[in-house]
């Protein structure tokens, strides 16, 4: 945390009721953390565990990673990264259309040839 010049001051930790698995001590104790960075405003949930300690360790590992990733930029290279991705899978989408209408054009010469011969 002194690193990334984060200070236990600037977090606000609040506590909620967990979901999902872990049955009656997930429904009534409170060990799903919400832990807000008051100056970034990045927040993070975590009920990965059903004990409330571990998920407050958890959860500032997670809001560290985050500000980190804020920091070096990272957020905004990943970001670039899926991008690509969309615009390669539309290109892809185009090619197979592409293929598709050859395919189509070249099933209609086939049945061109065998249509009846007229008395031309």
């Amino acid at each position: 945390m002194a690193r990334l010049g984060v200070r236990e001051a600037d977090l606000e930790e609040t506590f909620v009721r967990s979901g999902g698995h872990g049955g009656q001590n997930v429904n009534k104790t409170s060990t799903c953390v919400m832990l807000r960075h008051r100056p970034s405003g990045l927040q993070v949930k975590c009920q990965a565990s059903r004990q409330q300690g571990l998920n407050r360790f958890l959860a500032r590992r997670l809001l560290l990673d985050k500000i980190e990733a804020l920091q070096t930029g990272r957020v905004e290279a990943q970001r670039a990264r899926i991008e690509k991705i969309r615009r390669q899978k539309r290109r892809r989408s185009r090619r197979a259309q592409q293929r598709m209408l050859a395919d189509k054009a070249h099933h209609a010469a086939k049945k061109e040839t065998r249509r009846a011969v007229g008395p031309d």
